[in-house]
């Protein structure tokens, strides 16, 4: 009898369920489940009037629960199997995504007193609303030159954990007492599977100032405010599981609403973008995985730890046993192709009609007829700041070289090269940091849809670019994490390794330079260059004082 495992993906907008054989990694069933409330940015769901403040990306932790009670069934129901084939489940979430909960672990939001309380809602990973306690925390870590600062890149973000956890202790005192516990939105999903508080290293070690061998920086918390070392004995305890472990098995009661077998294994709660570098079959050093989507993540494997300016982190067995995970990004990617298409002239939006095709597909084929260069004009990335190497939300986009002549096509093409600009970027920096690259694989939303945009990325980089066929790469490496909590006994897998081998996507097609190409973008590369230095470091201020008008 086949064996398969469950792998839940939750994203920002939607949760994904996947059933996936464990012998060939194909998927036999699924089930999209949207968030009704998606992510709140105006007003909280309670409709109290209160408008939130600009920055502020929230979360409904219901819709969470949603994915899992109307999910799970239905991609059983959709793969036509017997729950009993079943042998593990597997969670990825977007991060970091925190949750405030009490000490039963519900949210703080259900509380009738907290629910038109912004502080006591989930903080999806793009809330930008600790900016001044992000500020706060790097001038300290840095004048005190702090030791794990390092393997951050020199950097804090305010997308990470420990600043939405402060910027709760800084704003709203009442909330801060209240919650018995802060925990990653994917390990609270964990904890309502399993009925165990299991925090996952990979979270901790990139978003959280963890680190396997010295822990949390507790003298570090006293120095920003005394009362605040003791979030590490009171809300950030629970037992600490490594990427590929077993956090536990479902309860009595979740296996009866769900219908699954009881004692299901579940497996310790991985980033998302982590997760999809195992769906596309990374499992070796010197490979580098982007995930590209509204933004981009390049996710890299090495078995030694170098300390990189301008990276997101760099984590021991986050990943793959044994190996290093180093993370970069771009902010945006896909977002910024989305908000050009909603730019054009009604012309085009009427051509794209009549074709009968998509207002990308369109663009895409009039800038495949044009030359690296033809459009004379050159792009920065930056439309929603920049995250790699720069590190700064504050940073705007620009375009170099636009005339009368100039077409929605040419300036398409130019966005398109921009960002694979950035990625020769954040690539050239680890190469010049001494981590060799040998392959680079290509996942997410975009590469299966953009036969232009990853051919210009080969031609920029001037390196094969490795496809993934699935776009379902996160819920895929869920699912193989779900296969080995389950473990040989149970008819999975007793290694990470092994399972990725196993279960990995087949490659849809492999993208090589084409040499002619190559060496005009290795001359528009260092105007972008120049352009990335100037506006990005040198006069950097112009930016920022453009948008403070």
């Amino acid at each position: 009898m086949e064996k398969y495992t469950i792998g839940i993906d939750f994203g920002t907008e939607s949760g994904r369920v996947l059933i996936v054989n464990i012998d060939d990694g194909s998927i036999k069933g699924q089930c999209v489940i949207p968030y009704a409330h998606g992510v709140i940015t105006e007003m909280l769901p309670t409709n109290d009037g209160t408008r939130l403040p600009r920055d502020y990306a929230l979360q409904h932790p219901g819709d969470y629960l949603e994915v899992i009670m109307k999910g799970i069934p239905h991609a059983i129901k959709d793969a036509n199997i017997s729950s009993s084939q079943i042998i593990g489940i597997g969670i990825d979430f977007t991060s970091s995504t925190m949750v405030a909960v009490d000490e039963k672990g519900k949210p703080l939001c259900f509380h009738k007193e907290f629910q038109n309380n912004p502080h006591a809602w989930v903080k999806l990973w793009k809330h930008h609303g600790p900016k001044k306690e992000t500020e706060e925390m790097f001038k300290l870590a840095s004048s005190h030159k702090e030791s794990w600062l390092k393997n951050y890149g020199y950097n804090i973000s305010t997308e990470w954990f420990t600043p939405k956890c402060y910027e709760v202790f800084c704003k709203d005192r009442e909330v801060y007492e209240k919650a018995s516990l802060f925990l990653e939105a994917g390990d609270w999903i964990v904890s309502q599977l399993t009925g165990k508080v299991v925090r996952s290293n990979c979270s901790l070690g990139f978003k959280a100032f963890w680190n396997e061998n010295s822990g949390f920086p507790v003298q570090f918390f006293e120095k920003l405010h005394p009362e605040f070392k003791n979030i590490v004995s009171s809300k950030l305890k629970g037992k600490i599981g490594y990427i590929g472990e077993k956090a536990g098995v479902l309860t009595d009661e979740m296996s009866s609403l769900l219908g699954l077998p009881k004692n299901l294994p579940v497996a310790v709660a991985i980033i998302d973008a982590h997760s999809a570098v195992l769906g596309v079959g990374s499992s070796k050093p010197h490979q580098l995985t982007m995930v590209m989507g509204t933004s981009t993540c390049h996710i890299m494997l090495s078995k030694k730890e170098i300390h990189i300016p301008g990276i997101s982190g760099v984590v021991k067995n986050s990943i793959i046993p044994r190996l290093y995970a180093y993370e970069a990004g771009q902010s945006a990617v896909g977002d910024l192709f989305g908000w050009f298409a909603k730019q054009v002239p009604e012309s085009l939006m009427k051509e794209a009609k009549e074709q009968g095709i998509s207002v990308f597909d369109l663009l895409e084929k009039k800038a495949s007829h044009l030359e690296p260069g033809q459009s004379g004009l050159i792009a920065l990335d930056w439309h929603n700041g920049n995250r790699s190497i720069l590190s700064d939300a504050d940073l705007s986009g620009m375009i170099v070289g636009l005339t009368l002549a100039s077409k929605p096509e040419d300036i398409y093409r130019a966005y398109m090269e921009a960002t694979a600009f950035g990625a020769k970027i954040i690539i050239s920096n680890y190469e010049q940091a001494g981590l060799k690259i040998n392959e680079i694989f290509a996942c997410g939303g975009l590469p299966q849809k953009n036969d232009l945009l990853m051919q210009i990325y080969a031609d920029v980089l001037n390196k094969e670019i490795i496809v993934s066929a699935s776009d379902y790469t996160p819920a895929v490496g869920a699912a193989i994490l779900g296969s080995v909590a389950a473990g040989k006994e149970n008819g999975g897998y007793d290694s990470v390794e092994e399972a990725v081998e196993k279960m990995k996507q087949p490659i849809l097609k492999t993208y090589k330079p084409i040499l002619s190409h190559v060496e005009k973008y290795k001359k528009l590369f260092q105007i972008y260059q120049q352009l990335h230095n100037y506006f990005g470091i040198t006069k950097k201020s112009w930016m920022k004082d453009l948008k403070s008008l």
